[in-house]
């Protein structure tokens, strides 16, 4: 039986990468898709969800969740994405979306069993959810996965901090403190799993719209790091649900910083902090093989023939 996921995220270009490799795996049934701020605002984070399905000839309910951070104030990485949240890559305008209350609770709750929860943004949605309704958190939601923090690594958004943790340490320091099933995917080893400029280039004969989104994320790499590629964080959350073999976790007690300056969103090691399996180590060879396989060949749903907007009403 397929393992069915709840997917929450801010897309973003590797948001677009792990949302096509979870749509195009026969192994999950992604049973819906709460939308975030982070990346890009909500806006166009839902209308990027939206021509992603339909690039990948698939359906599922979408839902808008957290709009802004719980007390910090709201910024997106338009450096990193560019101002659409996909790089050059074509979209359409980004429309008016309703005010919907806690989508992600609705999402929840309509599921028959419990699913894993996969959070590849900030995880503010859940940590609403988590205040609002802890009981039907504890009933639907046997996992959390989530692509979130650094241990050892070197931040991403502060010396110190990785993008998500920054974004909302609040809502990641409630995450923690209710001690549901979490397992960490962090800068430690995300950092590691690399599109080479030249194989991003080789996307323009086969996949014209993910070489444009991808083509940006290199420009940005290449400018910020010397890096001759693209580091896509947020497959690795996704490609383990596929091989869990793939990463090497530890069992650690860790808390977020709720400071301020280059601590902000820091996660560390505190021996009185919350408990979670963090990924540590990573065999990134199958994870690009899953990556290339899947949605980077022409074979891929990058080469699909997009359905009608109509079709996902």
């Amino acid at each position: 039986m397929p393992l069915p996921i709840i997917i929450d995220t801010d897309p973003g270009i590797d948001d677009c990468l792990a949302l096509l490799l979870a749509l195009n795996s026969p192994e999950l049934d992604v049973r819906a898709i709460s939308i975030s701020y982070g990346n890009t605002g909500v806006e166009n984070a839902y209308r990027n969800c939206v021509e992603i399905l339909r690039r990948a000839n698939r359906r599922a309910p979408i839902g808008i969740g957290a709009r802004r951070p719980l007390k910090r104030q709201l910024e997106v990485a338009a450096d990193t994405h560019g101002p659409s949240g996909l790089g050059y890559a074509e979209v359409p305008p980004a429309g008016v979306i309703l005010d919907y209350v806690r989508p992600l609770e609705r999402l929840l709750d309509a599921q028959p069993e419990p699913v894993t929860l996969v959070t590849l943004g900030p995880v503010t949605s859940f940590a609403l959810v988590l205040r609002a309704n802890p009981d039907l958190v504890r009933e639907k939601v046997s996992r959390h996965i989530a692509m979130i923090g650094n241990i050892e690594a070197a931040g991403n958004q502060t010396r110190f901090s990785e993008f998500n943790a920054w974004c909302d340490p609040e809502a990641l320091a409630t995450v923690l403190a209710a001690e549901i099933p979490t397992e960490i995917i962090g800068l430690d080893v995300t950092r590691k799993l690399i599109v080479r400029a030249n194989e991003v280039e080789r996307l323009a004969q086969s996949s014209t719209w993910l070489h444009d989104a991808l083509r940006f994320y290199v420009e940005f790499h290449r400018k910020q790091e010397g890096l001759d590629g693209a580091v896509v964080n947020d497959v690795l959350a996704i490609a383990y649900l596929l091989q869990p073999e793939v990463l090497t976790f530890s069992d650690l007690r860790i808390s977020v910083d709720l400071g301020d300056g280059q601590s902000r969103g820091r996660t560390k090691l505190d021996p009185k902090g919350s408990f979670a399996r963090v990924a540590m180590d990573v065999q990134t060879p199958p994870v690009r093989r899953l990556l290339f396989d899947r949605v980077l060949l022409p074979s891929g749903a990058s080469g699909a023939e997009p359905l009608p907007e109509e079709a996902l009403a």
